[in-house]
């Protein structure tokens, strides 16, 4: 008789799954639309989720970013790399394993994460305002 064995996440996806959970509040906090978070893992080697989401201007995807940062900080964890905040378009936070992208919605639409990488699972979130 075959023993039916469950499959627990990695702690590593664990504790990333809790703090994309938490940058999307923080985000969310902020007003961000179109929060999505994709999971890589099976797709990429580079980093294993993207949150991705959306600021009406520069001054709101800088402060939607900044929120983000701050939150995660006082959780204990700061971006390896960020660049973005000058112009404020595309403002990328990143964690080693995971990135935050915080787009106007232009940049958002003409780059299209979402479609270049298809083939990742979106990651199910909660946040006020919004069930993605």
């Amino acid at each position: 008789m075959a023993r039916k064995v469950s499959k627990q996440p990695e702690p590593e996806a664990v504790e990333a799954d809790n703090f994309i959970e938490m940058a999307a509040r923080a985000a969310s906090d902020k007003k961000a639309t179109e929060i999505v978070a994709l999971d890589l893992r099976e797709v990429a080697s580079f980093t294993d989720y993207f949150l991705l989401c959306t600021g009406g201007n520069p001054r709101q995807v800088a402060a939607i970013a900044e929120s983000v940062e701050d939150q995660l900080r006082k959780a204990g964890r700061r971006p390896m790399h960020t660049e973005g905040y000058a112009n404020a378009e595309w403002v990328l936070l990143d964690y080693g394993d995971f990135i935050v992208h915080v787009f106007q919605s232009a940049t958002r639409h003409f780059y299209d994460l979402e479609r270049l990488w298809r083939d990742a699972k979106r990651v199910a979130l909660e946040v006020e305002g919004e069930k993605s």
